[in-house]
């Protein structure tokens, strides 16, 4: 049994990807066959197919997929055929501490991913998906919606009643609003865009900042939380956002450094840092468990992704390509 894969060459690139063909394997022990259907665009998966972090061979691109359980192998309990399930952004970490340094088992970068219609793997690398969701919906959860989970409710979690000061309308920006929202906090947001600026409240933003127009946007989300500052900060911008994202952090809170969009190197004002007492916190995405529990999460509260767009796997680039256009309200997503 054959089915379409999507290939990226050595050193990354538009260029360099390609269609072809990939045989199933025959799951074995503790193994499962899934025939995948969906994937969701992430900037890790960007930086990859762009070749802005290139692979060193070879390599089936991105780290989150979606699909149905067609085949078990033996002594697999925890699925059926038939099942619905979503991969895991690193197979290994099953629970507790952070044990992964690095990308090395990472599915779509140190290893193949899920750009493809099937695939053998461990059965720990995947979880169920939440009930009534579709392929598609499912795809959004291994990287975005998981980092959004682990940055609000791991280190110092959220109460409700905290303030929360989100940066753009990516997917874990998006993401980070439900949460915070279903958890019953307020939550600030940020674009340059005042059509994204009136979706972000239509999602339940209680303030919304276009970051353009205020260049110092980081001292007004502290004045609209009384002058105190805001208890968390999701921070995707990296270089030109994280001094102010100080600038807002109440005494005692916390900025999660989760993305490098203007950046991987800055200035850091540290005595800011020590008189805020603040927590500069880097997350890279969660465990098995944490996915789990945010799953159960998001069936009780009766969550929903907000996808932006939906292509074709074999339009791959050209779903990237739209990416880089900074258009996107929520997710992109690959269908096959």
């Amino acid at each position: 049994m054959k089915g379409k894969s999507i290939y990226v060459e050595a050193g990354g690139g538009f260029h360099n990807v390609s269609v072809d063909e990939a045989e199933a394997q025959k799951p074995g022990e503790g193994e499962i066959l899934v025939r995948l259907h969906a994937n969701s665009l992430n900037f890790h998966d960007y930086a990859v197919v762009k070749g802005l972090w290139a692979a060193s061979e070879k390599r089936i691109p991105m780290a989150d997929g979606a699909g149905e359980v067609i085949e078990v192998g033996a002594n697999v309990t925890e699925f059926e055929v038939g099942d619905n399930v979503v991969s895991t952004f690193f197979p290994s970490w099953l629970n507790g501490e952070p044990l992964v340094d690095g990308f090395a088992t990472v599915p779509g970068d140190g290893v193949d991913g899920y750009a493809r219609e099937y695939v053998t793997a461990k059965a720990e690398s995947f979880t169920k998906s939440p009930k009534g969701w579709s392929h598609i919906e499912a795809s959004t959860l291994t990287t975005a919606a998981l980092t959004a989970w682990r940055a609000l409710f791991d280190f110092n979690p959220l109460k409700s009643g905290d303030t929360v000061l989100l940066e753009g309308t990516g997917g874990v920006s998006i993401f980070a609003l439900q949460f915070a929202k279903m958890a019953g906090a307020k939550v600030i947001a940020t674009s340059s865009s005042e059509q994204k600026l009136k979706r972000l409240k239509e999602l339940g933003a209680d303030h919304v900042i276009n970051y353009k127009e205020e260049p110092k946007w980081g001292h007004l989300a502290r004045e609209l939380n009384d002058g105190r500052g805001v208890d968390h900060v999701v921070d995707i911008g990296g270089a030109e956002t994280l001094d102010q994202a100080l600038n807002a952090v109440r005494v005692g809170g916390q900025i999660s450094l989760i993305g490098i969009l203007s950046g991987q190197t800055c200035e850091i004002n540290i005595v800011k840092s020590f008189v805020k007492q603040a927590r500069l916190q880097g997350v890279l995405v969660g465990s098995r468990v944490q996915q789990q529990d945010m799953i159960k999460a998001i069936e009780v509260n009766q969550i929903k992704p907000i996808i932006d767009k939906v292509f074709p796997l074999e339009e791959i680039v050209q779903a990237f390509e739209y990416q880089e256009t900074n258009q996107h309200f929520g997710k992109i997503c690959l269908e096959f």
